[in-house]
């Protein structure tokens, strides 16, 4: 009796690489799933870094209300420092004589329109966007915070832009 080596060889190799393809898709699949992520985690910090440059596009926007207004940003003396003492989400609203080339507009009118139109700003282009502005001696600083992680409400996980000048 004589053994048949070669088709000995081939009925234990049955089956081999049917093994091998379904380990090199799996490989495949995993390495598909890694560059999702990465794919959604740079869509993420790009979404973030825009935030981000709103928000310095956004103070920098008020800094230079401000500056246009000095007689109520608290340059003058015995100005009423209505940029920092009203609240500029709840306590201005629009003034419609702001709004137009015309001697019906003061000081402290334009700087309430300013805030209101600021606010609006930062709350349309950021998501759950605040922003605050804080005077100490001379130096203003404009605060802006905004919900990056999409959670719903502004807290300490989120980030925060905070620039300081002086008119």
């Amino acid at each position: 009796m004589s053994i048949n080596y070669k088709n000995f060889i081939m009925k234990s190799n049955i089956g081999f690489t049917l093994i091998e393809v379904l380990i090199s898709m799996m490989i495949l699949a995993i390495g598909l799933l890694g560059l999702a992520a990465l794919q959604t985690t740079g869509l993420r910090n790009n979404l973030s870094a825009y935030n981000r440059s709103q928000a310095t596009q956004l103070a920098y926007d008020m800094a230079d209300r401000m500056r246009a207004n000095m007689a109520n940003a608290g340059l003058l003396a015995g100005s009423a420092y209505i940029y920092t003492t009203a609240n500029p989400i709840t306590a201005v609203a629009v003034q419609n004589d702001c709004k137009q080339v015309a001697n019906t507009c003061t000081t402290a009118q334009m700087a309430q329109n300013d805030l209101f139109e600021w606010n609006t700003d930062v709350n349309t282009i950021l998501p759950v966007g605040e922003g605050a502005i804080a005077v100490v001696g001379s130096i203003f600083t404009i605060t802006i915070n905004w919900d990056d992680n999409r959670d719903g409400n502004v807290n300490d996980d989120d980030p925060s832009f905070q620039m300081s000048f002086q008119l």
